[in-house]
């Protein structure tokens, strides 16, 4: 979703600004093509960044989750300590079939979800991670 968004805002601002530059070819019109392929190429960087920060991992006991690009963190939530794990999915979401985990815990600073999942996939996840929360807070 966000390689479209930063496709979408360059080219609204190249058509605005590409109108008048295109009558004249002075270098500061260069410049300004320089410039919007340089915004391009980075939003294309720091999308793609993003997109793969993003991470989980179902072990044993507990749910690992991965994210950040300048600052990495890495969530662990026990299985047992899940209180609620809830999928949702916004308007642009569903426009791409996407959807999202959040997993709710006793502890208000827990915020680990699980963005860009494929609906059936975070349906099959939430699942688990009830059937295994159940499991864990019952000491099977």
């Amino acid at each position: 979703m966000r390689r479209l968004e930063i496709a979408l805002g360059t080219l609204v601002i190249a058509l605005a600004v590409l109108g008048p530059v295109l009558s004249a070819g002075e270098p500061l019109q260069i410049i300004v093509y320089a410039g919007l392929a340089l915004l391009c190429a980075l939003g294309e960087v720091v999308a793609g960044r993003r997109y793969r920060s993003w991470g989980y991992c179902e072990r044993s006991r507990d749910l690992l989750v991965r994210r950040g690009v300048l600052i990495r963190r890495l969530t662990v939530v026990p299985y047992g300590r899940m209180q609620l794990v809830d999928v949702t999915a916004g308007a642009a979401e569903r426009a791409f079939g996407l959807a999202t985990i959040k997993l709710h815990t006793a502890a208000s600073a827990t915020d680990a979800r699980i963005p860009g999942l494929r609906p059936d996939e975070a349906t099959r996840l939430r699942d688990q991670l009830a059937a295994l929360g159940e499991a864990q807070a019952a000491g099977v």
